[in-house]
């Protein structure tokens, strides 16, 4: 067992109730969408499942631990077992990408390895082979600050790529990329999961590439799940209810939509 929440609530210091009465059983190994209407609480669920963020309430199992009840350092070790691929990734604007992406490994390495490689790039030939699974590889050695949006997600992805992760926990990896891209940068982050069989949850706002690339979707709503069901069973009614009086009316999985929802920024 990979994730099991048992009555997860979380309130944040306003009092505001961003989850309630989470219940979640994620098998090792399986591939997992998690959709629904902005402030729903999808990034609040993942930040609980990184152990960025500790519940006010219930019960998180993480990869056979109970992260909360284990000591600082067995907490930092586990989270050294999770992949984090953020919606804008937290990396220094002069760093150069072969040393984002390298730093993948840190919570692996000793502390002079880690300090060697901001200084001296150690494995370029593993790092540039995870950019050019996502078409990137040209900017190895370019400054992160000198990249788009769509581009620095792409670095995020190909850092949790080269560091092999457990669990791969995913807020909004595409949305800065056009559809297309996105799509395909979908497709290799799955395929990665599915061919070590490890766990992956990603947050998207697109339903179309939630349901073309995951076989099971979760969808919440004001901090609860609505639903949570197979790819193929996600009705329109469904979609309708989880969406209700947004701007932008859910896709139904019946026909295609005219367009994701993802937003597209130009790349460089």
């Amino acid at each position: 067992m990979s994730i099991r929440l048992t009555g997860v609530g979380m309130t944040h210091a306003n009092g505001r109730h961003a989850l309630q009465d989470v219940e979640l059983t994620v098998s090792r190994g399986e591939r997992l969408a998690i959709i629904g209407p902005s402030g729903a609480g999808k990034t609040t669920l993942l930040r609980l499942l990184a152990t960025s963020l500790q519940p006010s309430e219930g019960r998180l199992e993480l990869l056979g631990t109970e992260p909360w009840q284990l000591s600082s350092g067995a907490r930092k070790r586990l989270r050294a077992r999770l992949g984090l691929i953020h919606q804008s990734p937290p990396l220094p604007p002069r760093q150069r990408v072969v040393t984002a992406v390298l730093a993948g490994r840190l919570g692996q390495w000793p502390l002079w390895k880690g300090l060697l490689n901001l200084l001296y790039p150690l494995d370029p030939a593993g790092a540039r082979d995870a950019l050019a699974r996502l078409d990137i590889a040209d900017k190895l050695f370019e400054r992160c600050d000198q990249l788009s949006g769509g581009q620095l997600q792409r670095v995020g992805i190909a850092r949790v790529l080269y560091q092999r992760p457990e669990l791969i926990l995913a807020d909004e990896p595409v949305s800065a990329m056009d559809p297309v891209l996105a799509s395909h940068t979908l497709g290799v982050l799955t395929a990665e999961a599915e061919a070590r069989g490890v766990t992956l949850l990603a947050s998207l706002h697109a339903v179309d590439l939630a349901l073309n690339h995951f076989p099971r979707i979760v969808g919440v709503r004001d901090g609860r799940i609505a639903f949570d069901l197979p790819s193929h069973a996600v009705s329109a009614e469904a979609l309708e209810a989880l969406y209700a009086n947004e701007q932008l009316a859910a896709p139904s999985p019946a026909s295609p939509p005219p367009a994701p929802h993802v937003v597209a920024i130009p790349r460089c």
